[in-house]
């Protein structure tokens, strides 16, 4: 009898034991000691369904979520709020199974749905062109990079060492294949040439991984336009309803995390990144990109342009290796953005402000605490602490706070590690408009107790 989910029949097998000389299917795992080809299985009883439910449910339940704590951890993923309609929308069926619109005549809401992600994704950052999205804002970063070796010809990446320790390391996975050479640069130093003629690129984030608004975002520019080299940033799009856009001060490739405006921490995943650039580079950009045209009756289309797949058959000629669509998160995105509208995001940007203000000024004044940084940030700031971040979150958690990342100079990657004369114990905080002033209230007066 056939195997139901394996066409291949034992004739068929025969043959191709045959054709690659063994005799039998046990000869091609000789090379294996038998006793590691089966081994015993030690698992528990089968359970029923209601059974098997029950117990999923009961470890779920020692999870504890942002939404049942009152959350203060940021470093690249926050929390914020997301309209009940962007669950409605993009849980329809025709989005939600939809997996790539390869076929235009069959896809039309899908291919207009990324048409208009891209259109926010230019306005937000004042540039000319938006792709479909990218995996997350890291592997962002990462593309924009090896974007600016390709369109250069040169094989090092300067990149700002306040940028987002998680999005280096993901840099730096994706330069190791390539053999390009990462190069971290300070602030400081880059009027003084920290930047050569040997890179292909600069990149900075604004803000920056502590929160901090730099005001050197035109000077960045100056240095690397100066040696012909890219100029890289990783904004913030939340940010971005209330500050300078990259396009304003001659960024030639923006990037981002686009999950701080309609998608949940979901334990990590899935995102969406932001990718965007000047309309010379767009030959160059990696992922899909979709066009609007019309047809023979003169109705509006949308298909995917300058190229039908993002995936390349030569690998030496691709411009990148993105090859899913995160398109399910990117119209989330777009969804909020359109329900918030201009001066709702506007809004949301000045409450993260303020309040973080608010949060930084109250705990700066307690005993032990101050802060690691001067100067203007958005919706994040690092305080310097008395005791050990680990057991200080161990106490807020103990009252239904999630307290911030450590960010001590003695966590690995952390920028900190660096800075000369860097607190022992350093917490990074990140206050969103869903933060109550009684959660920060009650957070400043846990601090003062611990």
């Amino acid at each position: 009898m056939p195997h139901p989910y394996l066409p291949a029949t034992d004739a068929d097998r025969e043959r191709m034991l045959r054709a690659i000389g063994v005799s039998s299917v046990e000869e091609l795992f000789a090379d294996i000691p038998a006793e590691h080809r089966r081994p015993r299985l030690d698992l528990p009883p089968p359970l029923s369904e209601p059974e098997l439910a029950r117990e999923l449910a009961a470890l779920a339940a020692k999870n504890r979520t942002a939404g049942e704590l009152a959350c203060f951890r940021g470093g690249g993923a926050y929390r914020h709020f997301v309209p009940a309609a962007v669950s409605a929308i993009v849980s329809r069926g025709e989005f939600a199974t939809s997996y790539t619109p390869y076929q235009p005549e069959v896809s039309q809401g899908t291919l207009q749905g990324i048409f208009e992600f891209q259109s926010i994704v230019c306005e937000l950052t004042g540039m000319d062109v938006a792709n479909a999205g990218m995996y997350d804002g890291a592997s962002a970063l990462a593309e924009a990079c090896l974007m600016a070796c390709a369109v250069t010809g040169r094989r090092r990446v300067a990149v700002s060492r306040w940028v987002n320790p998680r999005a280096i390391e993901t840099l730096r996975t994706y330069a190791s294949g390539r053999g390009y050479a990462i190069d971290l640069v300070d602030d400081d130093g880059l009027e003084s040439g920290a930047v050569t003629q040997e890179h292909a690129c600069l990149a900075v984030q604004q803000p920056d991984y502590f929160g901090r608004l730099s005001p050197a975002t035109d000077a960045w520019g100056r240095a690397a336009h100066a040696v012909r080299a890219l100029y890289v940033v990783s904004a913030s799009p939340v940010s971005l309803g209330l500050v300078r856009p990259p396009g304003a001060y001659g960024a030639d490739i923006v990037v981002g995390e686009g999950q701080a405006l309609g998608a949940p921490l979901s334990f990590g995943g899935p995102y969406v990144g932001l990718f965007a650039c000047r309309q010379e580079l767009l030959r160059h950009m990696p992922g899909r990109i979709v066009g609007r045209t019309r047809d023979l009756e003169g109705r509006t289309g949308y298909v995917l342009t300058l190229q039908t797949r993002e995936q390349h058959i030569r690998r030496e000629r691709a411009t990148s290796n993105i090859c899913t669509s995160q398109q399910l998160i990117a119209l989330a995105f777009a969804v909020t953005v359109c329900l918030l509208g201009k001066q709702g995001l506007r809004r949301m940007a000045e409450l993260c402000y303020h309040k973080a203000h608010y949060t930084a000024e109250r705990i700066a004044e307690l005993p032990g605490f101050r802060m690691v940084f001067d100067g203007p940030f958005f919706n994040e700031f690092a305080v310097a602490c008395p005791r050990p971040v680990r057991e200080i979150n161990g106490r807020l958690l103990e009252r239904g706070i999630l307290g911030g990342l450590d960010v001590s100079p003695t966590v690995d990657g952390s920028p900190l590690a660096s800075v000369e004369g860097a607190p022992e114990h350093a917490m990074l905080l990140a206050v969103t408009e869903l933060n109550t002033r009684d959660e920060i209230d009650a957070l400043v007066e846990a601090l003062r107790e611990i």
